[in-house]
This record gives C-alpha cells, sequence and structure tokens, in this order.
C-alpha cells in the first residue's frame, strides 16, 4: 500500500503539512539506520512537527490508531534507541524543527530550550548570553538536547558538573494520551510531590516525548589549564587522579584516560594528528577550570604534576600553551570513536566502575578476552574520572572474511565476560549510551526481578497502549 494513502499518514499530512510527513523509501534512509549502521528499521513514515501543539496532536493521531511512535532527536543513539522496527509499522518523530532558545533568565542562571536545539547550538546560545552549559559529546554538533536528555548523557566534564540529569531543572513532556505536562520550572527547590522529570530523563522516549527543558546554566571559565600526561599504567591514574582531586577539588573538570592504541587509531585515521607524547603506553587528558580571572592554574598545576613525576605515577607530560594546542590535544581524545570505525569491526561497551576497581577489571577482562580473541586489539578510554570506560575489541589486523565473521558471532562471548566483570564489580553495563534494543536481554541478567518490575510498573502506567518507542529498554 501507498503509504501517503494511508489513513494516519493523510491525517499528519493534514496535522502538520505534507512536506513534513516522508515516506519515499530514499527521504527515509537516514532515518531508519543508527549512526553505527548496526541497526536497520523500516518506519511508515517520518513525522516532523514544527511545535509542541503538533507533537501533541500527531501522539494523539498515532494512539487513535494504535500505531507505535520512535521518537528520533539527531539520530546519534549508539544502542539503536532511535531506530524503528523493520516491519513499517512504527512511526518515527523527529524533533529537528523544534529548535528555539525559548528565554534565557541571566538572574537565575538557567536557559529554556526546545528538544530539538543541538547540542553546539545550545552551548553557543548559554556562551553568547555570558554562562557555560557545561554538557560537553564528540557529538555535539549533531546530538540534540531531547537525546541528550532521554539518554542522561555524559561525556568529558561530569566528573565536575554531572551527566545532564543534573543539568536540569525543569522539562516539557508530551504524554503518551498526546497531553502535554509543562514542567518548565526553573526552581532548584521544590518538594511538592514526585519529582517527575526525572521518570523522562534516561527513559529513552519509552515514556513520552520531552519537547523542551529549562537547563541550569553556570560561570564561564576564565582560567583553565589542559595537559596531556603519559603515566605507567591504570593504577597510576587512579593516584594521580586522587592527587589532582586533593589539590583542585571541583576546579578539575575533566579526566581522560586512553590507552596507547587509541592514540595510534587517531594519528592514522585523522590528517593532520601530532604524536605529541610517543612511546608511552597509556595517557591522561586533564583540565583545570576556574571562573575567576587570573587564576594561575597552570602554575598551580606544575608543582602537582613534578611530584607526579618523581613518584613514577606520571612519566613525561605536556600542558598547553595556547587554545590551538588545547584543542589538538582534546582532538586526540574525541576523534577515538570515529577512528576505530575505520579500524574494522568493533565489539563496544561502555560501562562504569568504581574507580578504584578500573585497573583490576582491565587485567582481568583482558586476561579472559585474549583466550576467546585471540589477536583482538583492546580498545580502552573513556572518563575516567567518573567510572565511565569504553572498553572496546577491535579486530584483529589483517582479519580476512571467516576471521571477521568469527570475531562478529563472539560478541556475545565478549558481552558475557565484560558485563559479568562490571557486575562483579558493582558496576553498570550502561554508563552513558543508553539501553535501546542493544541492552534490553542484557540488563534482565544483571537487575533484580524486583527493580523490572517497578520499571514496567511505571512504563504501563505512562503508556498502557505501548505505544512509546516500544522495544527499547524493556
Amino acid at each position: 500500500m501507498n503509504e501517503k494513502s494511508s489513513p494516519l499518514v493523510a491525517a499528519l499530512c493534514e496535522c502538520v503539512g505534507a512536506a513534513q510527513v516522508l515516506t519515499d523509501p530514499d527521504a527515509l534512509a537516514p532515518y531508519n539506520a543508527d549512526w553505527r549502521g548496526y541497526y536497520h528499521g523500516s518506519a511508515l513514515a517520518v513525522v516532523r512537527p514544527g511545535s509542541v501543539a503538533e507533537v501533541a496532536r500527531v501522539v494523539r493521531l498515532a494512539a487513535a490508531a494504535g500505531t507505535a511512535i520512535v521518537p528520533q532527536g539527531g539520530n546519534t543513539s549508539l544502542c539503536g534507541g532511535a531506530t524503528p522496527s523493520a516491519d513499517r509499522s512504527q512511526l518515527i518523530v523527529s524533533l529537528t524543527r523544534l529548535k528555539r532558545v525559548r528565554a534565557i533568565d541571566a538572574q537565575n542562571a538557567t536557559m529554556t530550550v526546545d528538544a530539538g536545539l543541538t547540542l553546539a547550538e545550545a552551548q553557543a546560545a548559554a556562551r553568547a548570553a555570558g554562562f557555560l552549559f557545561p554538557l560537553s559529546l564528540a557529538s555535539e554538533g549533531t546530538c540534540q538536547i531531547g537525546g541528550n536528555l532521554s539518554t542522561n548523557a555524559g561525556g568529558t566534564a561530569v566528573l565536575r558538573y554531572g551527566n545532564m540529569r543534573e543539568q536540569v531543572l525543569g522539562l516539557e513532556v508530551v504524554l503518551a494520551s498526546g497531553e502535554i505536562w509543562d514542567g518548565l520550572r526553573g526552581l532548584r527547590k521544590d518538594n511538592t510531590g514526585y519529582d517527575l522529570k526525572q521518570l523522562f530523563i534516561g527513559a529513552e522516549g519509552t515514556l513520552g516525548i520531552i519537547t523542551a527543558a529549562v537547563l541550569k546554566l553556570r560561570p564561564l571559565p576564565r582560567s583553565s589549564a589542559t595537559a596531556l600526561l603519559a603515566i605507567p599504567d591504570p593504577t597510576a591514574a587512579v593516584k594521580v587522579l586522587q592527587r589532582l582531586r586533593e589539590a583542585f577539588g571541583d576546579r578539575l573538570t575533566g579526566f581522560e584516560v586512553m590507552a596507547r592504541i587509541c592514540l595510534d587509531f587517531v594519528i592514522r585515521q585523522v590528517p593532520g594528528t601530532q604524536d605529541v607524547l610517543p612511546g608511552h603506553d597509556w595517557y591522561a587528558l586533564m583540565q583545570l577550570d576556574d571562573s575567576a580571572a587570573g587564576a594561575e592554574l597552570q602554575g598551580a598545576l606544575e608543582p602537582v604534576l613534578g611530584s607526579a613525576l618523581e613518584a613514577d605515577l606520571v612519566v613525561d607530560a605536556t600542558i598547553a600553551q595556547s587554545e590551538t594546542q588545547v584543542l589538538a590535544l582534546w582532538a586526540l581524545r574525541e576523534n577515538v570513536s570515529e577512528a576505530q570505525r575505520h579500524e574494522g569491526y568493533s565489539i563496544k561497551h561502555d560501562i562504569s566502575l568504581p574507580v578504584s576497581s578500573i585497573p583490576e577489571f582491565l587485567t582481568r577482562a583482558a586476561a579472559q578476552l585474549s583466550v576467546a580473541f585471540p589477536g583482538a586489539r583492546f580498545v580502552s578510554f573513556g572518563h575516567f574520572g567518573d567510572g565511565n570506560l569504553h572498553y572496546n575489541l577491535s579486530e584483529p589486523v589483517g582479519a580476512d572474511g571467516a576471521a571477521r565473521d568469527a570475531f562478529r558471532n563472539g560478541q556475545p562471548v565478549a558481552n558475557r565476560v565484560v558485563h559479568d566483570l562490571v557486575h562483579a564489580y558493582g558496576g553498570s553495563i550502561s554508563a552513558e549510551h543508553g539501553v535501546g534494543q542493544f541492552k534490553r536481554e542484557e540488563i534482565k541478567r544483571y537487575k533484580s526481578a524486583l527493580e523490572l518490575d517497578l520499571m514496567r510498573l511505571v512504563k504501563n502506567a505512562l503508556d498502557p497502549q505501548g505505544i512509546m518507542n516500544p522495544g527499547k529498554v524493556l
């Protein structure tokens, strides 16, 4: 059947305009696949409402037709959380046209924005008003605020500012009934009942569609220091992190750790990349920020690093002397994921652990996986300061078709080794990427039956028809 002739699609065209309802296969293609190309679906249509009122009308139409909805922002999900099923039964609701900065309240240090605003646009709006919006991700030019909220995004500044959950004061949400919940309150204290916004943050669109948010704004840093440290091993990284925390407190914004292979990938795959500190096994990228003008952070950092060098916790170090050097150092970290894409198939894990457990986890995981995956390349990097590790395996160098297939087919084995170890250390199998389709079955192994039952109770209460992003999370 021609989708344009279906009663639902015809009603959607009348609701938002025919130009904003896509059914042509070529037009649907970018929406039907995830960023990694791992998941491929086939939507009935993509509808692009231009206001919260239109989102609400779209949801009411879908609910009346019994059609499932897949909310989609920048489509940068790494777990298939925004990819539809393959049977053309689901409607993608794209938030790309909801891009307003609704208000900036400088005296309250808040900003109210639409969910379709990209993270980079939100950062720029805050900066233009003299503030910082601190969430920072490699995909910030594409990912959207609604998606950041739906996955409780983390990034490189969680150590100081927290995940997306900590950046939000209020939400506006279109519920599965098509009702609009207006929770856009810029209050830091409100004890008048359940904190309903927290239900929708991290829910991956399974409880409702976030259409706007009140975000906290922070003072712009006026002083900073960025350094790349060569370190002997992850155990030394834990000790260096402790020293930096003791010396600088919450002025320590980021502490990222990378195995040497991460830099090798970036240097090989990203033209113009400089190998700043060659020849070491592990690296830590750190940043200090202070909102006070004239803070001598670099001068304060040098003796701390000197002491770490004397204690053999740091082997070598370079401190950025210009904004160009700062950007170059951060590019080493931010380009790891993109560079790895060009190194063949990879088995990815987004995990969190107590920082103190990371070195032992790395040792035990490598020992077990080396037996199961001979020749696999261990690509470990992440937000070490908050315990979030991206623990990936890249296929062996020179793997032919059969070897590549064997590597791919071994993903469940790798997942079991990694996730069982993570669970044994009291960690989480999903730190910042969400559950989506990718880990929907995995969480059943690690969450208690009671936790899952409680989640289903919430889901059934808010979405009794089960139309909001079905097949994701639960």
